[in-house]
């Protein structure tokens, strides 16, 4: 979820930053090219002023007027050497009056004519176009009418470079990207933590909820941090917790209890039963068919309450040998199975090590051994192997028996379930149950799957590092 919301905060605060980033930018730079015409316009209106003296000598036939040209020559000779801005002044007809450089003339189209047209008609020429810093080239031209007697006689046109206009825009544009830079930070920062505080409840109600899925049934919610709605659910969370632990319990007392008081009813019945059975002729097939369904019913009430142990016991872990405890029982089981014509062979690693609880870890083998070895006919194989794969220590049970359909692979597991086709092998279908309980209670797990060319594979999985920091 952080990787989700993390993001989405942060293009949120980078859209808002640009928002604002993008108008100051341009302001910045409408700001700097403003100053740069306000002190063109001023220098054209000092030009314009001379120029009409210059004018004012010309009409009145006075003998200055060549010294006053000349003056205004070198005037706009000194300025455009000093500030590098071409400046002059044109008739009407566009003849210069005076300019500098002397070769200079004004374009014959674009900005620089309209601004040439406009101040014929008496207005100074209009803002010229943003000059942003990537136009190497651009130039900006500004004219101003020399007006005579109410008439304008010529025109001051004003073509500046735009180098340092360029770099003041770009330097402006550099430090607001560094402010936006910094904000952008502050930002990303801000939303970091606010995740943090929002999503810290989330995890530890994920964790919570996995513990609680995996079979840890007092895993809860401390709701001492995050927004008041979350620490809201964390409580309802603890609720629903208490109160699935409780039903549980229950359910797990009952088994146990209904178990255990079975029990002694069922032990007076068997022995009614064989106390009947001395008075009835050797080999009766009624009562003998009423003794093994007695042996049967006591089984599955043993079944029930090692279930009920099981589901309830919490686990003892310790850094176990796995391979040596599965060398162990292949080596107890190795008996019955070649009394029963069945090959029991032991693969893999010798020396590996996980966590586990030793004795629910064996029970738990016993059970699957024992399953592999009722269902494989004689002649065939049963092979245990031992691998350490990532995380898990993993020890494979594969039999050469009948094996299961798919549908029965994702019911295999089950309590009481056992396939149609096995009815009459022995068994009360809470084998694997129990092992899978014994299992889970540590970390570990019971996972099913065909064996080709026939028969089951079952793999026990075991953790390599103590879970949970256990």
């Amino acid at each position: 979820m952080r990787a989700r919301l993390l993001p989405l905060l942060v293009v949120l605060m980078a859209g808002v930053l640009l928002a604002l980033g993008f108008p100051l930018a341009v302001s910045l730079a409408a700001g700097q090219q403003q100053r740069v015409i306000v002190d063109r316009i001023d220098d054209s209106a000092r030009f314009s002023a001379l120029a009409q003296f210059v004018f004012d000598a010309e009409a009145s036939g006075s003998t200055g007027a060549a010294d006053r040209r000349e003056t205004l020559q070198q005037e706009l000779a000194r300025y455009q050497e000093l500030y590098g801005i071409r400046v002059g002044i044109f008739y009407r007809d566009d003849n210069a009056m005076v300019r500098a450089p002397g070769w200079w003339q004004l374009p014959e189209e674009g900005e620089g004519r309209e601004a040439f047209t406009e101040a014929l008609a008496g207005r100074r020429s209009h803002d010229p176009p943003q000059v942003w810093p990537w136009q190497t080239h651009a130039k900006l031209l500004v004219a101003s009418p020399v007006v005579l007697d109410g008439d304008v006689v010529a025109v001051v046109v004003t073509e500046s470079p735009t180098d340092q206009l360029r770099a003041r825009i770009l330097s402006g544009w550099l430090i607001i990207a560094a402010g936006l830079a910094a904000a952008m930070l502050l930002a990303f920062a801000a939303a970091l933590q606010l995740t943090r505080w929002v999503l810290k409840p989330v995890r530890t109600l994920d964790a919570a909820a996995h513990g609680i899925a995996t079979g840890r049934m007092n895993s809860r919610v401390a709701a001492s941090g995050g927004p008041p709605e979350l620490r809201r659910l964390a409580r309802s969370f603890n609720e629903m917790a208490d109160n699935v632990e409780e039903v549980l319990e229950q359910q797990r007392a009952f088994v146990a209890d209904a178990s255990h008081q079975l029990r002694n009813p069922l032990a007076a019945l068997l022995l009614r039963i064989e106390l009947l059975a001395l008075e009835l002729p050797e080999g009766n097939e009624e009562i003998a068919s009423v003794r093994a369904e007695g042996k049967r019913l006591a089984q599955v009430l043993d079944d029930l309450l090692d279930l009920a142990l099981a589901e309830h016991a919490s686990a003892e872990l310790s850094l176990t040998d796995i391979g040596a405890l599965t060398a162990e029982r292949v080596a107890a089981w190795r008996p019955y199975a070649e009394e029963k014509g069945v090959r029991l062979r032991e693969a893999g690693r010798s020396a590996v090590t996980g966590w586990a609880d030793p004795i629910a870890l064996s029970s738990a083998l016993d059970a699957v051994i024992d399953n592999a070895l009722k269902f494989t006919p004689a002649g065939e194989e049963v092979e245990v192997s031992v691998a350490a794969d990532g995380a898990f220590v993993h020890v494979v049970v594969a039999d050469r028996g009948p094996g299961l359909t798919e549908e029965e692979l994702l019911r295999i597991g089950d309590r009481f379930w056992r396939s149609g086709r096995h009815q009459n092998v022995k068994g009360s279908g809470l084998g694997l149950s129990i092992s899978r309980a014994l299992l889970t209670a540590g970390g570990g797990s019971l996972s099913y799957e065909t064996n080709r060319p026939h028969g089951l594979r079952v793999t026990v999985a075991v953790p390599r590092s103590a879970p949970h920091g256990g």
